[in-house]
């Protein structure tokens, strides 16, 4: 009797899983339609207006004829038939975008396109949002807390091993995490941040990124006979290995590395599993300077890396200055 229905319930997860597959399927395939759509309708139109035929009385005319003859088509108002304008005149003369919009919902498209300024934080956000699955509410807060203008800065102190380890590390970790969701007050304790990290953890994993998966908190490790604890355990399944988060509410002092790389080794020979990589510090500040953190990992050989916190959003317009500033710097440097 248990077999059989042990052999039930695989059968009907194997139903339920066609059942998911062909309604993401589906899914995309409307997507893929309506934003060629959209395209279309937005090619029509720039045309139109390019060529003096069509101005704004005209577009509000098309929408008041859509709705008067087919009320059941929604979507096409003056406002929405502009924004599909904008939208192909943005990406028409950029085909390494066009295969990317067309894997978005019209929402995410429409946000990208409004409020991104080059095609390099476009193709930023678009892949992001296709990788991490962004639903749009976090697309926004993802610009809104600059993370195009933080990850392009590529100022990510890592270690040599770390580098070695994985080359492509720079596109998994931050430099500075945005943690205003936890809406702690400036002056507060380790133990606050540890909770309210825990607390808010989906948000702090689309902080982080999806491919993280959260082990635990005050993670136990016995050496010896004593007891040891990180304050938060990862895994993360594109790099294949353990990440242990340390939290230090206040500046990155050298001797915080000793404490980390005392817990990878233990995390090495005691939890990790044979087909995984060796596992990952990150020191998570609250400020650090960033010469003595260069100084403190020249020599540091574990894979670790440093980090800082902000608990609000950042100024974005500083951080744009910053980075034109670095790029034009760079610029000057090769001629």
């Amino acid at each position: 009797m248990r077999m059989s229905r042990l052999t039930n319930q695989q059968d009907f997860s194997e139903v339920l899983q066609h059942i998911q597959q062909a309604r993401q399927s589906v899914f995309t395939n409307v997507n893929t339609a309506l934003i060629a759509l959209y395209w279309h309708v937005g090619k029509t139109i720039s045309h139109k207006v390019q060529n003096e035929a069509w101005g704004k009385g005209v577009v509000s005319e098309l929408a008041r004829y859509i709705s008067q003859h087919d009320p059941d088509v929604k979507g096409f108002s003056d406002k929405n038939l502009w924004r599909m304008k904008q939208f192909y005149e943005t990406y028409q003369a950029d085909e390494q975008l066009i295969p990317l919009v067309k894997q978005l919902p019209w929402t995410h498209n429409t946000i990208i396109f409004s409020r991104c300024k080059t095609a390099e934080e476009r193709q930023f956000y678009l892949k992001q949002s296709i990788k991490e699955r962004y639903a749009s509410r976090e697309l926004e807060r993802q610009i809104d807390s600059a993370q195009f203008e933080r990850m392009s800065m590529g100022n990510q102190k890592l270690s040599a091993l770390l580098r070695e380890l994985h080359p492509t590390i720079g596109d998994t970790f931050k430099d500075s995490y945005v943690l205003e969701f936890l809406g702690l007050p400036p002056v507060h304790s380790e133990n606050r941040l540890q909770k309210a990290l825990v607390q808010h953890m989906r948000q702090f994993i689309l902080e982080l990124g999806k491919d993280f998966i959260f082990i635990g908190e005050e993670y136990r490790l016995q050496v010896g006979n004593q007891d040891f604890f990180i304050d938060l355990l990862f895994f993360h399944r594109g790099l294949s290995a353990l990440v242990a988060f340390e939290l230090k509410i206040g500046k990155f002092l050298p001797e915080h590395l000793g404490q980390l790389n005392f817990y990878l080794e233990a995390l090495d020979r005691d939890v990790k599993k044979p087909h995984e990589n060796p596992s990952i510090g990150v020191l998570l500040c609250r400020d650090k300077d960033d010469e003595v953190v260069e100084y403190a990992l020249s020599r540091n050989l574990s894979p670790t890396l440093i980090a800082e916190y902000q608990l609000q959003l950042p100024d974005k317009k500083l951080l744009q200055a910053k980075l034109h500033g670095l790029c034009a710097g760079m610029e000057d440097g090769n001629e």
